[in-house]
């Protein structure tokens, strides 16, 4: 007999990982504090993990329609300064659509989920969070996040995913489903007073300077009720402290990399993978709770540390008007290491 492990949270990495432990035989509940489907705020854009890791999880049939994504666009205030291709084609998908049918296979593999659920945050044992983003402990000390996205019809796009950079902020856009284009960007945090949904998003983008980017939105349709903002999170990798609360954690909830990387979701993905073995092992007797978090934490600092490493160093210079224009010059000339770059936060 299985002793069951609970997630608290049923988003990409909480989901994933309920469905991989079932296959294993192991009994799992989750409880999700929203409910399906949702949107979120997220790139929707999946690339850098493996058909193996999917298969691993128990999950790569979710993504048979979803889009394949090639082709990659650099701009700066309107000006585009790269072109290129992804080594291997990425996912374009909603979360709407995503966390509806990882909740179904979850629920298909004999998982329990319970929606609109939401448990006290301490150390159970047994326990995995993947509750997603954290928020800022040192908030309002240091610079504050603003997530904004929302889909849009009839948007036109040079490459499959567009990246648009400017000051105090990025933008990405990204085909998904249904000729759709989610349009996500991540800000310094400003005051946006009364603005409507997407006015507050188009008036966020103008700060950075892509008014040209602007333009083609107010030319295209915005689906309203998929705008959804967040705000006052933590980038980066666990602290110190969040050792100390003793906590099991995977996905976002442990480390969340800038997302200009594109690389979010794939290490939500990654991440239940790693906790597989360690989570099986607690389940059936041969390991303690506290070696189960030792296992998965090495696991995790592995497979991560570099491309955080790498992320967090280069995200502030795309931020920074000096470092952009170096960005910007070098794209243009040809010599932007976009591969190189690319590879090291994968």
């Amino acid at each position: 007999m299985k002793d069951t492990v609970t997630i608290a949270g049923g988003g990409l990495a909480g989901l994933s990982l309920a469905s991989g432990l079932r296959l294993r035989g192991v009994p799992v509940t989750v409880h999700e504090a929203g409910s399906y489907p949702r949107h979120r705020v997220c790139g929707e854009f999946i690339s850098g993990v493996s058909a193996d890791s999917l298969d691993a999880l128990g999950i790569r049939d979710v993504f048979h329609d979803a889009r394949l994504l090639e082709s990659v666009a650099w701009f700066s205030r309107g000006r585009k300064i790269h072109s290129d291709s992804l080594p291997e084609p990425a996912y374009g998908i909603s979360r709407y659509r995503l966390d509806e049918r990882l909740r179904d296979l979850a629920l298909e593999h004999g998982a329990v989920v319970h929606e609109k659920s939401r448990l006290p945050r301490e150390p159970v044992p047994g326990q995995v969070w993947a509750t997603g983003r954290r928020p800022d402990p040192l908030f309002p000390k240091f610079r504050v996040w603003m997530g904004l996205k929302c889909h849009f019809q009839g948007l036109p796009l040079e490459a499959d995913l567009e990246m648009h950079l400017g000051r105090d902020g990025y933008i990405g856009l990204a085909r998904i489903e249904d000729g759709r284009v989610n349009v996500c960007g991540l800000f310094l945090k400003g005051h946006g007073g009364r603005l409507s949904k997407i006015e507050l998003l188009l008036d966020y983008i103008s700060r950075t300077g892509n008014e040209a980017l602007v333009k083609r939105l107010r030319a295209a349709e915005p689906d309203l009720g998929s705008f959804l903002g967040v705000a006052d999170f933590k980038l980066g990798e666990r602290s110190a402290s969040d050792d100390d609360l003793g906590l099991c954690e995977i996905g976002d909830a442990d480390r969340m990399i800038p997302p200009f990387t594109g690389n979010g979701m794939s290490m939500a993905f990654q991440g239940a993978e790693l906790a597989l073995d360690p989570l099986e092992r607690w389940s059936s007797g041969r390991i303690s709770w506290d070696e189960c978090r030792s296992a998965l934490r090495s696991a995790l600092d592995g497979k991560f540390h570099r491309r955080m490493q790498t992320a967090s160093l280069i995200h502030p210079l795309l931020l920074r008007s000096a470092y952009r224009r170096l960005i910007e010059s070098l794209g243009i000339s040809g010599l932007l290491p976009f591969r190189p770059l690319l590879s090291l936060v994968r």
